[in-house]
């Protein structure tokens, strides 16, 4: 028996978004960080990406905007009073604000933002990385 609905799309244009193994990954700071952008939801503000991390590197203090998840591949990460490790996750709500975050080896983690995070220092607000930041960056690579 056939369900009793239909199920097609009302959207035709809705298509899976792949990003292969070989897509570069994008430096952030000279032989330090790199990201690889793997989705920008310009309706939802929410995006995901890789980050390779060399051992010392250290991400400003900053606070987030919304929800983010976090899955350690490879490496450690120093995380406010605590040590991420190879298969620890992380979650992190809207409007958690802490210190610096240090990758105490080569580290690389998968990281699934909700929206912005904002970036600071004893001056303020330095830098916002946002959905949109993300779009730009993998243009400008790809260019």
């Amino acid at each position: 028996m056939g369900l009793l609905q239909d199920v097609t799309p009302i959207n035709d244009q809705l298509a899976d978004i792949i990003v292969r193994a070989d897509e570069p990954w994008i430096e952030t700071e000279k032989d330090m960080a790199w990201i690889k952008v793997l989705y920008t939801g310009e309706e939802s503000g929410r995006w995901a990406a890789l980050f390779r991390w060399n051992k010392g590197y250290a991400a400003a203090p900053h606070k987030h905007l919304s929800a983010a998840h976090t899955f350690i591949l490879k490496g450690k990460l120093q995380v406010r009073d605590g040590v991420l490790d190879v298969g620890d996750y992380d979650y992190e709500p809207n409007g958690v604000l802490h210190g610096a975050t240090t990758a105490l080896e080569d580290t690389e983690y998968l990281f699934i933002c909700d929206g912005p995070v904002l970036f600071y220092n004893d001056d303020g607000l330095q830098s916002y990385l946002g959905w949109e930041e993300l779009h730009r960056m993998r243009e400008a690579a790809k260019a």
